[in-house]
C-alpha cells in the first residue's frame, strides 16, 4: 500500500509539473501575440525613421526630369515636387534621394520597395490601377506626333506605313498601335533614343505626351507637334499597394501646394505658362 501511495503521489507531482510547464507556456505565447509585430509602422513613419524620400524619377524627359551632363544633376518640374515633398515631409528640400526609373521599370521597383514613390510621366489607367496605388492627377497631358517640318505626316491618319518611334512600357505605344494599326511602332528603352531615331530619319514621327515632345520641340528648331491631342494622359504619383497613409499624405500636400500658389509657381518656372485650371 505504501508503495501503491508513493507511485500515485510521484504521478500527480509529474502531472502538477506538466500543467505548470503548460500554462507558463501559454502565457508566453500570449505575451508574444500582444507583442506589436516588427515593421508595421506606416510607410510615412518609416520614411521618417529612414531620414529621406526615395523618389523615382525620370532622368530623359526634358522639363520633368532630365540628368543635365554639366552639374550632374537631375532637373525638372516633377524633380521641384519631389524636393516639395521632401520639405513637407523633414522641413528640408535635400532629404530626397532621386532613382532613375524607366517607363518599363517604375511598376516594378515600387513593388520591389527600390523607391517610396515614383514621379514619372506615368499615366493614370485602370490597368496600372490593379498592380500600384496612385496620387490625385497632379498633370494633364495629352499624346500628340513630333514629326521633322515639312513632313506629310498631319495627324495619325497619316501613318500608315510609317515608323512611328516611341518609348517601351508607355501607354504611348499601346495607344498609337490602336490609333494607326498600320504604321509600324519602333519602341525604345528611352525617349532621347527615340528622338534620335527622328532626328536621323530611322522614324518618320515620334509620339508621346505632348508636354514631353514640347520639351524636345524646343532643343531642335527643325521639328514641330502635329496632330492635335489624341488621347488624354493624366499623371499621378505612384505608390506600392498598402501604403494608404503615404498617399493621403501626398494627396493632402498636394492640394495644399495648389492652394499656395507653390503648384502654379513651379508650372510657371518649367513650362512658361499658368496651369490650367
Amino acid at each position: 500500500m505504501k508503495l501503491k501511495k508513493l507511485i500515485a503521489l510521484a504521478f500527480a507531482g509529474i502531472l502538477s509539473l506538466g500543467l505548470l510547464a503548460g500554462c507558463g507556456g501559454g502565457g508566453e505565447q500570449k505575451q508574444a501575440e500582444n507583442q506589436p509585430a516588427a515593421g508595421k509602422a506606416g510607410k510615412l513613419e518609416q520614411i521618417k525613421q529612414r531620414g529621406k524620400l526615395i523618389a523615382g524619377v525620370k532622368y530623359d524627359v526634358p522639363l520633368f526630369g532630365m540628368l543635365n551632363t554639366q552639374t550632374n544633376q537631375v532637373e525638372g518640374f516633377e524633380i521641384d515636387l519631389m524636393k516639395e515633398l521632401a520639405k513637407k515631409i523633414f522641413g528640408d528640400e535635400s532629404k530626397v534621394e532621386f532613382v532613375k526609373v524607366e517607363s518599363k521599370t517604375r511598376i516594378p521597383m515600387l513593388q520591389n520597395d527600390q523607391v517610396d514613390i515614383v514621379a514619372g510621366t506615368m499615366t493614370i489607367t485602370e490597368e496600372r490601377k490593379k498592380q500600384i496605388d496612385f496620387s490625385d492627377v497632379y498633370f494633364e497631358a495629352g499624346q500628340s506626333l513630333l514629326v521633322k517640318k515639312g513632313s506629310s505626316i498631319k495627324s495619325v491618319d497619316d501613318l500608315k506605313g510609317k515608323k512611328v518611334a516611341t518609348v517601351q512600357g508607355s501607354t504611348s505605344a499601346k495607344n498609337i498601335r490602336a490609333k494607326a494599326p498600320e504604321a509600324q511602332v519602333l519602341e525604345f528603352p528611352t525617349y532621347p533614343e527615340a528622338f534620335l531615331a527622328l532626328q536621323n530619319g530611322r522614324a518618320d514621327a515620334m509620339t508621346t505626351d505632348n508636354s514631353i515632345l514640347l520639351g524636345f520641340a524646343q532643343q531642335d528648331p527643325n521639328v514641330e507637334l502635329v496632330g492635335g491631342l489624341f488621347t488624354s494622359e493624366p499623371y499621378g504619383m505612384g505608390f506600392k499597394k498598402g501604403n494608404d497613409d503615404f498617399v493621403k499624405f501626398v494627396n493632402d500636400w498636394l492640394k495644399e501646394m495648389k492652394d499656395s500658389g507653390k503648384y502654379a509657381e513651379l508650372y510657371k518656372k518649367w513650362f512658361k505658362e499658368e496651369p490650367p485650371k
